[in-house]
């Protein structure tokens, strides 16, 4: 995806009554609150005017609602912003999506900085963008080995994208390859537990799904297990990786007369489709018809095994180019 032009914000401080009857700007649990009740403009006008006070978690949650379209129009430069400002701030979350929303945005090269440093602390999207790279030789050396490794664990923490490539892995890397891949995962995982916490120089606050709230602090999360959840994975055969060339693909789900229509879809389907809670939602309109599409995906081939997990579940689905 193209990533649109920087709009200029008009900024409403919305300020509330504080003990004592001091003004008080509004707290970010009230937005995350407002968030999972789906007042998505409500829970960005109790975000902006504290990510604009530079409050880490207010900025990673504005770039959140900027990534994902809820509240304001969706904007990966604007996102890119200030997930940059909140990363800049020690924010670990916001680092990890960085190299994401950049990757996705075109910037492939520079975003593979940070894209390395979140697999490396096990973040699973991060893991699987980085085994991809390493297995196509694009952007990182060519290591079948490491690429199986960092796919394995994308795997094991649940992405069901990765599940389906690390089934066409198993096809086509070599089995003293797939061994040396599984040899690595003991010490990846310490690895990642390690590279946290040295990063955490104060504390990583709890989080609902992508989201910031502040009450107590806590130590940061363990990395991702690497003995996999009990899931169903489709493992259809699939053809080798293409060369990596941006996130161009996605998975068409269906049709509609409306945008609205669009989006009721996609949240019923959403609650018992675990797999596009790792995808982004699209609604392309086109004449009267909106389609709705997730994504985004690097290769034709990885839309096409998204689309084999939906399909396997009993949802039509198709790859598509953007």
């Amino acid at each position: 995806m193209n990533a649109k032009a920087i709009m200029a914000a008009s900024i409403l401080f919305g300020m509330a009554v504080g003990a004592g009857g001091a003004p008080a700007l509004a707290d970010v649990k009230a937005g995350v609150d407002a968030w999972a009740a789906g007042q998505y403009p409500s829970a960005v006008a109790n975000w902006r005017p504290l990510a604009l006070a530079g409050d880490a978690d207010a900025q990673f949650n504005l770039a959140q609602a900027y990534k994902l379209g809820r509240g304001v129009t969706a904007d990966l430069e604007q996102a890119e912003i200030w997930f940059r400002r909140a990363a800049d701030q020690g924010h670990l979350q916001a680092e990890d999506n960085l190299g994401l929303v950049m990757f996705t945005a075109g910037k492939r090269e520079a975003a593979m900085a940070y894209i390395s440093r979140a697999a490396a602390r096990g973040e699973p999207r991060a893991q699987y963008v980085l085994g991809t790279a390493h297995f196509n030789g694009d952007l990182a050396p060519r290591d079948p080995a490491l690429a199986y490794a960092l796919t394995k664990r994308a795997s094991d923490a649940g992405l069901d994208v990765a599940a389906a490539r690390l089934a066409r892995l198993d096809l086509l890397v070599t089995l003293e390859e797939r061994q040396r891949g599984l040899a690595l995962l003991p010490e990846m995982e310490r690895s990642a537990q390690r590279a946290r916490l040295d990063a955490a120089t104060g504390a990583v606050r709890p989080q609902p799904p992508q989201l910031s709230r502040r009450p107590e602090p806590v130590m940061a999360t363990p990395a991702p297990s690497a003995t996999p959840p009990p899931r169903a994975k489709a493992s259809p055969p699939l053809p080798a990786p293409a060369p990596a060339t941006g996130a161009d693909w996605r998975a068409q789900l269906g049709a509609f007369s409306s945008a609205a229509r669009g989006r009721a879809f996609w949240a019923s389907l959403a609650k018992n489709t675990p797999a596009l809670r790792s995808a982004r939602q699209h609604l392309v309109t086109a004449g009267p018809v909106t389609r709705v599409q997730a994504g985004d995906f690097i290769t034709r081939s990885d839309a096409e095994a998204f689309c084999a997990l939906l399909r396997s579940q009993g949802q039509a689905c198709i790859a598509v180019q953007k």
